[in-house]
């Protein structure tokens, strides 16, 4: 069972909740159980904190409350676990022993996981589930399955929070393992420093060997770098073959990186992929809604409405969402004090924002690639493929086609794009137009990419 630390504590008080009905002395419940909660969970093992040793060692020897323990404990999961105690003061001493892992070489040293990114504050929708499901599974058994971990996302849309919840995580949960996250221009750098002999007596390959978890952050920046790319593949074989776990982001799927050797992107593709998508309204909102909380604010000030407005009006990436919130909050505190933010306030606070924004809503030929890509599950490589499979060859006409009817491009300069001679567009072209007079479900799905590339 993989859980985040809020899905512990509620577990452990539905648990708790039922070992009171079976211990009646509220006594020694109080003495003993009231302060325990959830250290870890590994496999069929489940690890309780205690606030003393006294209650340590009391619950671990008292095999009545520990079979009736793991009666409540198989109730609430419906599974059965090992159950053992450990203090909170055992628990500091161990880590005292085995210390959180920092790197203590001359390597990386501008590097660090960022304790502020969790799984607890990381809002999860359809657009992110499956991304972070499988961060969850890795972050839970590293080096198991799922290695590499590839995350792929357009900027903005959350894939760096995810990876250092993940590394955050395994840090919290396994304190032997050694963790490191690094960018892809932080490896490049020190690769080229490594190379010119500035670190005669380290050894930067030797030194990333050592490491259990590798966290790499937007390594399609690794394209074109030949000699980079031939160390990273080294140590990418090492790690993977000692079952260390490997987990990357990019802002494309490993098939779509250009400038990286064949054998590196078959090493990235022998894992699990998982994309982020754009986010929709609801899960834009929520995000509006942790961001105040986290600037200790209370949601209830703000009109609903407004957030819906700013989440509809600013919903390319967080990053943007982010800025928009951070407008109105300025805009709140020096220019309009008011205590209730109601929709008004916030369409005066990001007014500047949403005439530059404007600007940005111009629909080009590449635009359309992406967005009909999206709607029909395929990449750009795809579209302009020479497959002819039905689905991609309608996809690809309907791109044609918009290119021509909403940009106005001219015949040539679309077979230029899609690698086809111009005849080929204008019969894509006519033959879209007449599909439209009789298939619905064209109409529809026209209109809908429509609406998307003018919003």
């Amino acid at each position: 069972m993989v859980l985040t630390l809020d899905q512990k504590t509620s577990l452990w008080n539905k648990v708790l909740g039922k070992v009171k009905i079976k211990i009646t002395d509220r006594h020694l419940f109080d003495s003993f159980l009231s302060d325990t909660k959830i250290y870890k969970i590994d496999g069929n093992k489940m690890i309780i904190s205690t606030g003393s040793k006294l209650s340590c060692q009391f619950l671990n020897s008292n095999d009545h409350y520990l079979q009736t323990i793991s009666s409540c404990v198989k109730d609430a999961t419906e599974t059965e676990y090992e159950i053992s105690f450990i203090s909170k003061d055992d628990i500091k001493e161990l880590n005292k022993k085995s210390p959180i892992f920092e790197t203590k070489s001359p390597f990386f040293s501008n590097c660090s996981l960022n304790n502020k990114f969790t799984f607890d504050n990381f809002v999860v929708g359809s657009c992110n589930r499956e991304a972070v499901q499988a961060s969850l599974l890795v972050a839970s058994n590293p080096g198991v399955s799922f290695n590499p971990l590839f995350i792929y996302a357009k900027s903005g849309l959350g894939k760096t929070h995810l990876i250092h919840a993940l590394g955050n995580y395994i840090r919290a949960n396994n304190p032997y393992k050694k963790v490191l996250y690094i960018t892809t221009d932080a490896f490049i750098d020190e690769y080229i420093k490594y190379s010119r002999g500035d670190q005669q007596e380290d050894n930067l390959k030797d030194f990333l060997k050592t490491i259990d978890v590798l966290l790499v952050d937007d390594i399609q920046f690794l394209s074109e770098k030949i000699k980079t790319s031939e160390m990273f593949f080294n140590v990418f074989n090492s790690l993977i073959s000692n079952n260390k776990q490997i987990v990357l982001t990019s802002d494309r799927h490993p098939n779509e990186l250009k400038g990286l050797e064949e054998r590196l992107v078959s090493r990235f593709n022998m894992g699990l992929s998982v994309n982020i998508k754009n986010p929709d309204t609801s899960t834009l909102i929520e995000i509006l809604k942790t961001k105040i909380e986290s600037n200790g604010l209370d949601v209830s000030n703000f009109d609903e409405d407004g957030l819906t407005f700013l989440a509809e009006n600013f919903s390319k990436n967080v990053r943007e969402l982010e800025g928009a919130l951070n407008r109105l909050l300025f805009y709140t505190i020096n220019s309009k004090k008011t205590s209730r933010i109601d929709l008004i306030t916030i369409k005066e606070s990001v007014k500047p924002m949403m005439s530059t924004k404007d600007k940005s809503k111009i629909v080009t030929e590449d635009k359309i690639i992406e967005v009909v890509g999206e709607h029909y599950h395929l990449t750009e490589t795809q579209i302009k493929s020479k497959v002819r499979t039905s689905q991609i060859a309608l996809a690809r006409q309907i791109c044609m086609y918009l290119c021509r009817t909403l940009v106005g491009t001219p015949y040539i300069k679309i077979g230029k794009i899609f690698g086809r001679d111009h005849s080929t567009v204008i019969t894509a072209c006519e033959k879209v137009d007449l599909m439209l007079k009789t298939d619905p479900l064209l109409q529809n799905a026209i209109n809908t990419l429509k609406k998307q590339l003018k919003s």
